[in-house]
């Protein structure tokens, strides 16, 4: 049976949604843009012996509607090139990866590309979700007990016990609130990890690190952009921890323990180890395995939980068999649950920083998290990573990798 190997990766800069350096451009440009440099580095790779393009899209709708995958494929000029897109919110990226995976193991392909965008600077021309008078009125209920959570929840209690629907709709941040109390995580813990974030962003930035995985963007006025907009040197606990809740009036998060709306876009060429030899390739990792699970959407944040479980039997190991983890920091508190609750070493946990510094674009992130994984197995010289995060609605996904150069 064949492997899927990654054999390239690129990588926007990530912009702060509105006012960042990237909210003037489309979102089929500016993948475009990053899946172009994602096949320049494989230069033996014929476009037309890629078997599909797949683009991952968190609301895959206004510029970023009409199939972007299939319009990505179009613009750059590869009518013969397949292309779809898959939305699984913030995992949608590595979904896309998945589905690669998957296609290479039954047989059904040798070569593809799995990519991610999104824009929320452009939401306001159009998004999947959110229009009038859309939501399912069997979730009434349920959103009535957000709104009052919302107002001045002090617990959270399954509904499920009380043979009650969950509020599938639930706002993201109510659910990071949910986690909190769920957990009993402080706020002074998750103020801790949102520095610790901040600083370990700075220290790689000033090391080089983001920009070996970083491919500069061409804005529509010829501007370049080639840093990320988040990370803020200096970051302190003193600072931070003045901050006022963003969601509840007695809450914990906060702007500096949460991820800002960003913009971004990444791309990954996934082949067949078979292939990769045919090309003269040298693999940059292997994709051991993947996860996906669900849960209440009222907690979404803990869904990594049971998605590196998952992932981690398929793969034969257990967490002290991998080197270094990436989660995707949406909110400090999921972190630190999904990683407590798994037993991760922090010390390799999200080694140089996470989306509460370097933003996260809901379909980028899991290529995005790829990519960084991967430079930074290369940086420390380590072999296994893996990967995960929560996902609205109530899920979470992840995949093991291992590095082969």
């Amino acid at each position: 049976m064949p492997e899927a190997v990654i054999v390239s990766t690129a990588r926007s800069p990530i912009g702060r949604a509105y006012k960042g350096s990237l909210a003037t451009i489309r979102p089929d440009d500016l993948a475009a843009q990053m899946v172009r440099a994602a096949l320049d580095k494989v230069p033996s790779l014929d476009p037309r012996d890629i078997d599909d393009l797949i683009m991952g899209c968190g609301q895959p709708g206004g510029e970023s509607g009409f199939n972007i995958g299939r319009v990505v494929a179009v613009e750059l000029g590869y009518d013969f090139m397949p292309g779809t897109t898959v939305n699984r919110y913030c995992s949608s990226s590595l979904q896309s990866t998945r589905m690669a995976f998957h296609a290479i193991k039954a047989g059904e392909g040798h070569a593809f590309i799995s990519a991610g965008v999104e824009t929320v600077s452009q939401f306001g021309k159009g998004s999947a979700d959110g229009w009038p008078d859309t939501k399912n009125a069997l979730f009434a209920e349920a959103q009535e007990r957000s709104a009052a959570d919302a107002a001045a929840g002090d617990q959270w209690h399954d509904p499920r016990e009380d043979g009650l629907i969950p509020d599938v709709y639930i706002g993201m941040g109510q659910t990071a609130e949910n986690v909190a109390l769920h957990t009993g995580i402080s706020r002074e813990d998750q103020d801790h990890w949102g520095v610790r974030s901040q600083n370990r962003a700075e220290e790689a930035i000033n090391s080089g690190f983001f920009a070996r995985e970083i491919v500069p963007v061409t804005l529509p006025d010829g501007t370049v952009v080639s840093t990320d907009d988040g990370p803020r040197a200096g970051t302190s606990y003193e600072k931070i921890s003045q901050l006022k809740p963003v969601f509840r009036p007695n809450g914990t998060i906060t702007a500096g323990n949460a991820c800002p709306l960003n913009d971004g876009a990444a791309a990954l060429v996934i082949m067949s180890d078979t292939k990769a030899k045919e090309l003269g390739l040298t693999p940059l990792a292997r994709v051991v395995s993947t996860g996906v699970s669900g849960l209440s959407p009222e907690i979404m944040g803990l869904g990594p939980i049971e998605a590196v479980k998952k992932a981690l039997a398929q793969a034969n190991k257990s967490i002290s068999d991998i080197d270094l983890y990436e989660i995707n920091e949406a909110f400090a508190v999921q972190v630190l649950g999904s990683a407590r609750a798994l037993g991760m070493d922090e010390e390799k946990l999200n080694v140089s920083g996470g989306a509460i510094a370097l933003g996260h674009p809901f379909g980028m992130t899991g290529a995005r998290i790829t990519a960084t994984l991967i430079n930074n197995l290369q940086t420390y010289d380590k072999t296994f990573g893996i990967e995960t995060m929560c996902v609205g609605g109530g899920q979470g996904m992840a995949m093991v990798i291992e590095r082969l150069s």
